[in-house]
């Protein structure tokens, strides 16, 4: 877990985890364990543009470094 306040840059990536792409949409920074972002795309244009993955970093100085990745998946597709 990340020191209390720190501010951990997360995105929504092309790709998978396994072979993360460029990101795609910018998410609100992880702080206290906690985000919360609304996106402007639809969830057609999310679906149709898998294979997403979300990604989080260990803080704006030490971005090259990821502390948690999970594929996007859709149940039922």
């Amino acid at each position: 877990a990340a020191p209390p306040d720190v501010s951990q840059p997360a995105h929504v990536h092309r790709g998978s985890c396994a072979t993360l792409g460029e990101p795609v949409y910018t998410l609100s920074p992880v702080t206290d364990g906690a985000s919360d972002t609304t996106l402007t795309a639809s969830l057609q244009a999310i679906r149709s543009s898998l294979q997403l993955a979300i990604n989080v970093h260990k803080s704006t100085a030490e971005s090259a470094t990821y502390v948690a990745c999970g594929d996007i998946v859709v149940s039922g597709k």
